[in-house]
């Protein structure tokens, strides 16, 4: 069989249903052959839009994402989405093309070898393993040793440079079956478990990596045994009920007060899980706020104990089977407690200025008129940090915000891949009009796609993160306002979607009601004042003018 046939068998073989990118002459053979296998192959519109796709697919389908593209300018255009992809830790499997590697060191169109455009070694620092297999008979060790990375802990995105004449080569068949995901458990868990049942005024803070491991369960447990506070990470938002008696927010970017008054008052042990801890979670935290000591679960030890330096535990391994075993070792059971005092962003008001809505107005209407359980992607800036701060979530895996790499625009390709992968769920993209400008014909992908994502635009004609960012620590700010602002409801509109703009709260409830009863793609577009001040001026910034 073709090489490209053998490929396609496989993806076939993994449950792959659709697969992502934008063709080109390199890869022509291995389009023709996933066709072939009934495989759908969606046309993205960039080719990083195809691979926050594949993304959106391997968060919600249990199998890999897969996104192909045509080499030179092709691969290069994905390697923001593959950072993106291994910021999530999803496992991503990325296929670029080449011209005939018998062709190799002659001058070539959009060659990606080392005598051009070396993609193998562009997409080593942001997958997990990046090759060209250039002979035929190694294409089957070059897959197995890709899968395995791709799904060993933390999960993570891989590359493999394919040539047109290793595509076309026959090879005896193969079988790879997706490798089961190992789950490592430490041995140290027990020696953590006195540290749990010593401190007395310990607080539990979430990162995002509790959506990896999925453990949902483990943390509401070990928090209600103990009877810890929860404070969650910008990108840990959605990974706890923001409703629970122990909730107390965000903390970082977004946060809330609550949040910090707690760390404002001391705390003995931070229990810290799925998070490097990194600047967007420590914003606003003091070294007098320090927790005395900290048991840190995660994967990754490379960040542990550097952030906060206070004396710090690595518990490594898969979370989820961590804390379930420490839970074991505590005979764990849940516990009823008092609701927390809480006050809920008494320091922050809705903006009654005339020039817009409030972004915090908008953002609890939007959350009344969605389903519980809708899931809701978060683009990088203000509008997704209001949402941190002032959406609720009610089930947990529900919101979903990368607050580590933060490519804007990531998540208009993550919702429609989500909604490919899981089409039974409500998908809602909040996203705003800088973010919709770097990705926003991905709309066209949706629409043809008849991915029924509910597009929620804040537009505010600026940056607004930069701009209220910057001009806030220094008084000024340079190229953050649009002179001529977007106007997202025309642009969807352009795409063949259905829009509507809203200027009230009451506007953004009948936007949403519609938008779930047509189940189609929906752009909704929100004028908010651009005078608002977002919730995310705890970062510090020191520049010398």
């Amino acid at each position: 069989m073709r090489a490209s046939q053998v490929l396609a068998d496989n993806f076939t073989t993994w449950g792959v249903t659709h697969v992502f990118g934008i063709p080109g002459k390199s890869i022509s053979p291995l389009m023709l052959d996933i066709d072939s296998q009934g495989i759908q192959f969606v046309l993205s519109r960039h080719e990083s839009g195809a691979g926050f796709a594949a993304s959106g697919y391997a968060m919600f389908r249990d199998t890999i994402g897969i996104a192909i593209v045509t080499s030179g300018p092709g691969g290069t255009n994905a390697l923001t989405s593959a950072a993106q992809a291994k910021a999530f830790h999803l496992p991503v499997l990325f296929i670029t093309g080449q011209p005939s590697a018998s062709e190799s060191g002659k001058p070539l169109g959009q060659d990606s070898t080392q005598f051009g455009t070396d993609l193998v070694e562009m997409f080593r620092p942001v997958t997990k393993f990046s090759a060209r297999v250039d002979r035929p008979d190694v294409l089957h060790l070059y897959l197995k040793h890709a899968l395995e990375k791709a799904f060993t802990g933390p999960c993570g995105p891989v590359h493999l440079c394919l040539p047109f004449d290793v595509l076309l080569d026959d090879i005896e068949p193969f079988t790879i079956p997706l490798p089961q995901i190992p789950k490592v458990v430490s041995a140290d868990v027990s020696n953590v478990l006195p540290l749990f049942n010593r401190a007395t005024r310990p607080v539990l803070l979430l990162g995002k990596g509790v959506h990896s491991a999925k453990a949902y369960e483990e943390v509401r447990l070990l928090a209600e045994h103990w009877g810890i506070p929860v404070i969650t990470t910008p990108g840990g938002k959605g990974v706890f009920p923001s409703t629970h008696e122990l909730a107390l927010g965000n903390f970082g970017l977004g946060g809330s007060d609550e949040a910090a008054d707690y760390l404002r008052s001391g705390t003995d042990l931070m229990i810290a899980v799925g998070t490097k801890i990194s600047d967007m979670s420590l914003s606003g935290l003091t070294v007098k706020e320090y927790p005395q000591q900290i048991v840190h679960f995660d994967y990754d030890p490379t960040f542990s104990g550097k952030a906060i330096p206070v004396p710090t535990v690595f518990v490594p391994g898969d979370a989820r089977l961590n804390l379930a075993r420490l839970l074991e070792l505590a005979n764990a059971t849940p516990k009823t407690h008092s609701p927390l005092k809480v006050h809920r962003d008494a320091s922050i008001h809705a903006s009654t200025d005339d020039d817009g809505l409030s972004a915090i107005s908008a953002v609890k209407a939007l959350r009344r008129a969605l389903p519980q359980d809708a899931i809701l992607f978060g683009d990088d800036g203000s509008h997704t940090f209001y949402a941190i701060r002032h959406y609720d979530v009610y089930e947990p895996g529900t919101f979903i915000f990368d607050d580590v790499f933060g490519a804007m625009g990531h998540p208009i390709g993550y919702s429609i891949g989500a909604k490919i992968a899981a089409p039974e769920r409500t998908i809602v993209c909040l996203t705003g009009d800088g973010c919709l400008m770097m990705h926003g014909t991905e709309l066209s992908t949706a629409v043809n796609e008849e991915a029924a994502v509910i597009f929620v635009v804040f537009n505010n004609g600026r940056l607004d993160m930069v701009d209220k960012g910057i001009s806030h620590h220094t008084g000024r700010t340079v190229g953050s306002i649009y002179q001529h602002p977007l106007n997202a409801a025309m642009f969807g509109k352009s795409m063949g979607m259905q829009t509507s703009v809203c200027h009230s709260e009451s506007d953004i409830e009948t936007a949403v009601r519609q938008a779930l009863a047509a189940n189609e793609p929906t752009l909704i577009e929100v004028m908010v004042n651009p005078h608002e001040i977002p919730p995310i001026l705890s970062r510090s910034l020191t520049i010398p003018i």
